[in-house]
């Protein structure tokens, strides 16, 4: 178990090194920040000074050497729009999205778990039919389009729900949705035939032969081996909304994360914020990548043996 943690921990840092590195490389080609964010109006001794202050003028590589210096000391800059430390900007925004990320997973595993279980007990029934109808057509419907859709109902027409921030329990409820429909859609689809698989099993027989009532055959014999497929489809939901699903989501809804934020400091070329929130973003899919590893090893002691 040693060496399996030993390997996940090398490629986390091999990997968020890549990622710091193609940070600062993209954000450079995106143009000067200087001409974005001051505007007109600005003498040419205030421009020069600006310039020297946030090290524009140094050499690529000076201003990558700073960066992974910055990187590595905790110290990454003032945001150039702000004048406050990226890292006070960046933290401000971490709860609203850590908020916003949980409740759509647990939205989602509360939905599609037990629908993924019931189109596998229910296969040949409508019931099943009814449950991977539901799931096709979150499949075929994107989270904008159904933030739209759902801010025209339940916002502009029935006056129901608000659209703007999260300041109450209500803020909540569209952009969950928004954000958990294709997620419901492809964790019942996995949940179910991962069920299918397990249920055709010889322990199952086994199980149901010794006159184990139903329930804790399904839950805890089907649905307890089918964990590691379960496992590994949440952290990849998990991964991908903190990588870049919820940048639309919160666009949208003007929601204060860290996807609205990076979306701004994209259109401004404010360097330090989108640096440092990419790098934020980053740690947070490969962190939730090595505990999702480290489940795997947990749930099935097979996968680590077989590494090794």
């Amino acid at each position: 178990m040693t060496d399996y943690l030993l390997r996940v921990v090398i490629k986390m840092a091999v990997t968020l090194f890549a990622i710091v590195t193609v940070t600062f490389v993209a954000t450079r080609l995106s143009g000067n920040p200087i001409d974005t964010f001051l505007g007109e109006g600005l003498t040419d001794e205030g421009r020069d000074a600006l310039i020297a202050y946030f090290q524009l003028d140094r050499s690529i590589w000076h201003q990558y050497v700073a960066y992974l210096r910055g990187v590595v000391s905790g110290e990454f800059g003032l945001s150039f729009i702000e004048r406050r430390p990226v890292t006070q900007v960046v933290a401000a925004r971490l709860w609203p999205s850590a908020q916003l990320l949980l409740a759509s997973i647990g939205l989602t595993a509360a939905v599609s778990i037990p629908l993924g279980v019931l189109a596998a007990l229910y296969r040949k029934s409508w019931i099943g039919s009814a449950v991977m109808v539901v799931a096709f057509s979150g499949y075929a419907v994107p989270n904008f389009v159904l933030a739209v859709v759902m801010i025209l109902t339940f916002s502009y027409w029935l006056n129901w729900l608000p659209v703007v921030g999260n300041g109450t329990a209500l803020h909540f409820i569209m952009p969950t949705i928004a954000m958990s429909g294709v997620l419901i859609a492809a964790l019942t689809r996995f949940t179910r035939n991962a069920m299918l698989d397990v249920l055709g099993q010889d322990f199952i027989r086994t199980a149901r032969a010794k006159g184990l009532p139903e329930l804790a055959v399904v839950m805890r014999h089907g649905l307890g081996n089918a964990g590691v497929t379960v496992i590994s489809v949440i952290g990849l939901q998990i991964a991908s909304l903190a990588a870049a699903g919820s940048v639309v989501v919160e666009t949208i809804f003007s929601w204060p994360g860290i996807g609205q934020l990076l979306v701004t400091a994209a259109i401004m070329r404010d360097y330090p914020v989108l640096q440092f929130g990419v790098i934020a973003v980053a740690v947070a899919v490969v962190l939730i990548n090595a505990i999702t590893d480290v489940a795997y090893a947990l749930v099935d002691p097979r996968i680590r043996l077989a590494r090794s």
